[in-house]
């Protein structure tokens, strides 16, 4: 059916690649030419690969019910083409007892199908893939056994899944969730907008930091940079793990005191305050009190986070500071386990 199969990914600790992996596997065992391309800020096309006879898929994992914004970012700029495209996205898989429980689409599969339908596009295969979820500023990683647990069972729909793509059959299971991924878009629009940019300002590194900047050099976005002599976390930051999930020192922290306070200005407080007050002085911002929150909420949100933020990591180099916000984070204890994809799927 096909000559050649081109994929590209996005991960930040390995559930993209793994997928990516056994689906060419896959390929190369029907005598599939592949190639793995990483979705990176400076990757560039090779418009001579886009030819009908190439399947072209693309896996990436689910951030806040949406496509990652650089995988957003790479298909706006995707040059036009008719070739027969397949979309996988991972999504947040647990297990509780011996039940698998689904993560959410949301606009993951949606927003990325629609930019590539109008560019001319044939789309074959809709598949999300419940790997497990790796968002430790949340939960702590899970347990080794149920990690393998869930790859197995991914692994053996992944190549279902894979064969039959590339023996010309559609699959279209990622419309099976459609109408729950539809109630949920607006929070998938909502964090590509706004989101983002507040998780980008939820991480820190402690005093355990001995500024070996593997975090900085493996940033997968090149969101990380040297403020004051430790890490700080620009804007380009898309909340993927990878530099939580592989510090080796442990370092890197949620504050999630810090973050609670800082919401409830942004989302309560001072939104409140400013309606309030507005509506204290004038009848027309009286009867409109809810547009008025919203839209101080709005304006205000992101600069209270950014100013904030960069209080916070210019306090954290002062010993005490540094270690109160530590030992208000939940990331600092020893069962908050780390989560990287298993070495032999990568």
């Amino acid at each position: 059916m096909y000559d050649k199969l081109i994929i590209y990914y996005f991960t930040g600790t390995g559930n993209a690649l793994a997928v990516s992996n056994w689906i060419a596997g896959v390929a190369t065992n029907q005598n599939i030419s592949v190639e793995i391309r990483k979705i990176t800020p400076s990757l560039s096309f090779k418009k001579e690969d886009i030819s009908k006879n190439i399947l072209i898929g693309f896996c990436y994992p689910t951030h806040g019910f949406n496509a990652p914004p650089i995988v957003i970012d790479f298909l706006l700029k995707f040059p036009k083409a008719r070739n027969n495209i397949f979309l996988l996205n991972t999504r947040a898989g647990m297990k509780i007892s011996k039940i698998f429980t689904p993560g959410l689409s949301g606009l993951a599969q949606l927003l990325p199908a629609h930019i590539l339908k109008i560019k001319g596009y044939k789309i074959v295969g809709f598949q999300p893939m419940d790997l497990p979820s790796n968002w430790i500023s949340v939960h702590p990683g899970l347990k080794g056994k149920v990690v393998d647990s869930i790859f197995n069972r991914c692994e053996i729909i992944t190549q279902k899944f894979a064969g039959k793509i590339l023996s010309g059959k559609k699959i279209y299971r990622g419309l099976i969730s459609l109408p729950i991924d539809l109630l949920i878009s607006p929070i998938g629009l909502a964090y590509y907008f706004y989101g983002r940019f507040v998780l980008s300002k939820a991480f820190i590194a402690d005093s355990n930091c001995n500024n070996c900047r593997i975090c900085e050099n493996e940033c997968p976005l090149n969101a990380i940079i040297q403020k004051y002599g430790r890490p700080f976390w620009t804007n380009k930051c898309e909340s993927c793990m990878h530099c939580m999930n592989r510090c080796p020192q442990k370092a890197i922290q949620t504050p999630h005191l810090f973050v609670l306070i800082i919401w409830w200005l942004v989302f309560s407080a001072v939104p409140l305050w400013i309606a309030r007050w507005l509506a204290h002085d004038a009848n027309f911002f009286a009867q409109n009190f809810d547009l008025i929150f919203y839209l101080a909420m709005a304006i205000t949100g992101l600069p209270i986070v950014f100013f904030s933020y960069r209080i916070l990591h210019f306090l954290m180099k002062f010993r005490f500071i540094n270690w109160l916000i530590t030992f208000t984070s939940l990331t600092r204890f020893n069962f908050w386990r780390s989560y990287f994809a298993p070495k032999r799927y990568l």
